[in-house]
């Protein structure tokens, strides 16, 4: 069988209202502490947990008006919760829970990671420009972000299962399908439509089960499903170098598909869920934006995910366009900004128990502002890789320390989920739209990426003011120091 995309050639070329269920006060606090805030580590990530129900803001005496969505999840959620006890803390079923979480974090968030390797292979080979190319990672970020609100709460509702295989049954077909696109719209359609809608039927819900079961130990379980990011971003690039020159595009794709349908086979053995269904609460709280500190945060955490995936995307296109590596060494270049990439994802976070996660993330966020500034400065082959190696565990730190932080502005976990998953929609809107903006900078300027990297830089360095701001506020509301754990 022919294959539908011809290899690029070799040379460079410059381009979720009901009050709560009435359960016990111990089966209360298990559930809620079982669902906070390192349930919300990523992407990777985060990582998160981003639709942990949520109970109504009511007045003593007086019942909130439930949203619709509120009284949809509640009709279809009837049966009684039982307290499932403490946290296990490990045991067989824990610990495999962790590895099905970090397969299906490497199967979203390390595909998504390692897109350059698509960016740069798609503008060759479809004869589009950077933007339009751009436009399929960001629409497959966008529904990790935005679907996942809703298919957390469906998870919260009881419907786990078959969330997770639709999710599972999307990313398969759409990657399959893509190996037979021979036209732009095709692809659009199929790995960033269709993969894109499955990544957001399998993150949030994986995340939601695994917080359940870790409490002493959540730390250590989480970081190693946000590793998944790391496998992800190690093992995709590395099957498109070796086999693409050999096999073409089209097998490529199939084996990568293939590999995830025997990885989500595991995960789907693995994953268990352990807390009962329960109603869901409402799926916007407006009084959160109330909050100064909530409100700074989400224009920083806006900003910063505006800008922090252009390294990602364009960092393979950028090391062939303009230093003038052959498709096989630009592919070095996103290897090695994934492998140093695990040091972000897990030295922040320690660091962010220690002495506050929002005070780590504004030094994290400002590091990789200033790197994507000095981009601008890399003048040779050798500086490409000194950079990527640099920046992996900075721009890596932001996607990690995002969820973490976000969750440490509230202190009420039964409202965790809900302004939770506000942000992350919010966000979802910044990855749409922050690759193809700076896809669009480098065609105006001639296959120039100065415009871009100022782009990226700017959006990063507004996003570290934003986020400092956010913890000035939330340290004078504690009346702490300068200095305290915020």
């Amino acid at each position: 069988m022919p294959e539908k995309l011809p290899s690029p050639p070799p040379r460079s070329h410059p381009r979720l209202s009901n009050e709560p269920d009435e359960e016990s006060h111990n089966e209360k606090q298990s559930e809620e502490k079982g669902q906070a805030t390192e349930a919300l580590v990523f992407p990777s990530s985060q990582s998160s947990r981003i639709s942990v129900a949520s109970v109504e803001d009511a007045v003593p005496g007086q019942e909130a008006e439930p949203g619709l969505a509120s009284r949809v999840l509640s009709r279809i959620t009837s049966r009684t919760s039982i307290a499932p006890g403490p946290a296990p803390d490990g045991g067989f079923r824990a610990w495999m829970c962790v590895l099905g979480t970090h397969l299906v974090v490497m199967n979203t968030w390390g595909v998504i990671n390692s897109f350059g390797v698509f960016q740069s292979y798609y503008v060759e080979a479809l004869q589009r420009p950077p933007s339009d190319i751009a436009w399929i990672g960001s629409i497959e970020v966008f529904f990790l972000f935005f679907i996942g609100t809703f298919t957390g709460r469906l998870t919260d509702a009881g419907f786990f299962l078959p969330i997770t295989i639709l999710g599972y049954i999307l990313v398969v077909l759409g990657t399959l399908v893509t190996s037979v696109c021979t036209q732009y719209w095709q692809v659009f359609l199929a790995q960033g439509v269709c993969v894109g809608l499955g990544n957001g039927c399998l993150f949030c819900p994986a995340i939601a089960i695994i917080s359940t079961y870790f409490q002493k130990y959540r730390s250590i379980a989480i970081g190693l499903t946000a590793c998944g990011s790391v496998t992800g971003g190690l093992v995709f690039p590395g099957i498109v170098r070796g086999l693409l020159p050999r096999v073409g595009f089209s097998w490529t794709i199939r084996v990568i598909g293939l590999m995830q349908a025997g990885c989500f086979v595991i995960s789907l053995l693995s994953l268990k869920p352990r807390i009962p269904p329960r109603k869901s609460g409402r799926l916007v709280e407006w009084s959160a934006f109330k909050e100064l500190e909530y409100t700074y945060y989400a224009l920083g955490a806006f900003m910063c995910f505006w800008g922090v995936y252009f390294a990602f995307f364009f960092i393979a296109a950028y090391a062939r366009d303009i230093q003038g590596m052959t498709y096989s060494k630009s592919l070095d270049v996103i290897l090695v900004m994934s492998g140093v990439g695990i040091i972000g994802r897990l030295v922040p976070n320690y660091f962010g128990d220690r002495i506050g996660a929002v005070t780590v993330f504004v030094p994290t966020a400002g590091l990789g502002a200033l790197l994507v500034w000095c981009w601008i400065a890399v003048n040779s082959q050798a500086g490409v890789y000194v950079w990527a190696a640099i920046s992996g565990p900075a721009l890596g730190g932001i996607q990690a320390m995002f969820p973490s932080a976000l969750a440490s502005l509230t202190t009420d976990p039964s409202k965790q989920g809900t302004r939770i998953g506000m942000i992350f929609t919010i966000v979802s809107f910044a990855v749409l739209t922050g690759a193809p903006i700076a896809g669009t900078l480098i065609s105006a300027m001639g296959g120039r990426y100065l415009g871009a990297q100022a782009f990226a830089g700017a959006c990063l360095t507004l996003g570290t003011v934003f986020l400092a701001v956010a913890r000035e506020v939330k340290r004078k509301k504690q009346g702490t120091a300068v200095r305290s754990k915020v």
